[in-house]
């Protein structure tokens, strides 16, 4: 053991890190992220939840229940409605977590102790469930009512009633989300070593001499992989129908042309980071750097809406996001994609802006 030589590599991987600014930004990068998007970003206190109201007493006491509940803090009052029909198509569209209803004879229920005020709720996600729990608990002046089964739990004179996942099955919410999950992680990787694995491998010397433009080449190293990608969906959809009962209420046609969408958006994604990485270890690297937020503020595994507003700002730039809600309003809710259509054009917007960035950047030559 020569202390001298050792020395000599441990020089010399400290200045080779120094130079390699992608490892060097990774190593400082990461760890400053992790602790902002924990620290800042996540918080499971959900708040401000978009409700739709539907106050058909309009008296004093109804629009101070109203003002209590809103006052909680829980909820946001974004949809006035004039009916329940109302709140539930704001719901199986993902325009609203939270419908508040408030039948016109609310003043003779509130006096007999019966049930006064229903709350609907999008029980997709199960953060959503609990954090609507909080409004029946309110302090009111009536005795408590009975509960009641299925999926209904009555605290005094307000129920909450869940749609979509009544038992609370934590299996319902993952398992849709995981198909945007594997997705995201496998696609980006993928195409992310495309461009940088024929050159480290020599090919991009045939390429130049074939009479392949930008957009050929690109396109061509794109269309293998939704195939692929559309497999893995096919895996992922039968076995957790198999498995865990997870349940198809719209069509099984939106579900596979979300995917698509989301596998082109990740795969354009991937190509761009081809295009600057230099190595197959610097787009692997790229890719994580990708991969950590999509994964802690799409919704995936924290709730969106507890997150501040200017990092859910930051995350509607994530196509797995937008995948979210398009998978979990098509398989649990049964809305269909032209309900979804922001979240279809936001997906299509950034595929395309993506792919015109990795075809500006790229060049057939070997530096």
């Amino acid at each position: 053991m020569n202390l001298r030589r050792m020395l000599a590599i441990v020089v010399k991987e400290l200045r080779q890190l120094r130079r390699d600014r992608v490892t060097l930004a990774m190593i400082l990068g990461i760890p400053v992220m992790q602790l902002v998007l924990f620290g800042y970003a996540i918080n499971l206190n959900l708040r401000g939840l978009d409700a739709g109201i539907a106050d058909q007493a309009n008296t004093a006491a109804s629009r101070a229940l109203v003002m209590d509940m809103v006052a909680t803090g829980v909820v946001s009052p974004t949809l006035d409605a004039t009916s329940p029909q109302q709140l539930m198509e704001a719901l199986r569209r993902g325009e609203i977590s939270i419908g508040i209803v408030i039948p016109p004879d609310f003043e003779r229920r509130r006096f007999d102790g019966r049930e006064a005020v229903q709350v609907l709720v999008d029980g997709s996600d199960t953060v959503v469930q609990s954090a609507a729990i909080q409004l029946a608990q309110l302090p009111l002046d009536s005795r408590p009512t009975r509960d009641a089964a299925g999926g209904r739990v009555a605290r005094g004179q307000v129920s909450v009633v869940s749609f979509y996942n009544p038992e609370r099955r934590s299996a319902i919410n993952i398992v849709p989300g995981l198909i945007g999950v594997i997705l995201t992680m496998t696609m980006v990787l993928f195409t992310s070593v495309a461009i940088v694995r024929e050159r480290e491998r020599g090919n991009m010397e045939l390429l130049m001499a074939t009479p392949l433009s930008r957009s050929e080449l690109m396109i061509g190293k794109v269309l293998p992989y939704i195939a692929i990608g559309l497999l893995q969906t096919t895996v992922v959809l039968a076995l957790g129908m198999w498995l865990f009962d997870v349940p198809v209420r719209g069509s099984v046609l939106d579900v596979y042309v979300a995917s698509s969408l989301l596998i082109v958006a990740n795969l354009t994604l991937g190509l761009l980071i081809s295009t600057r990485a230099q190595s197959q270890f610097q787009a692997m690297q790229m890719t994580f750097f990708i991969f950590l937020p999509s994964i802690l503020l799409s919704g995936f595994m924290f709730p969106f809406a507890g997150m501040p507003r200017a990092v859910q700002w930051l995350a509607e730039l994530l196509p797995l996001t937008h995948f979210l809600r398009l998978i979990r309003g098509v398989m649990l809710r049964g809305a269909g994609l032209l309900e979804l259509w922001p979240d279809v054009a936001a997906l299509l917007a950034f595929a395309a802006l993506m792919m015109a960035a990795a075809i500006l950047r790229f060049r057939k030559r070997l530096d």
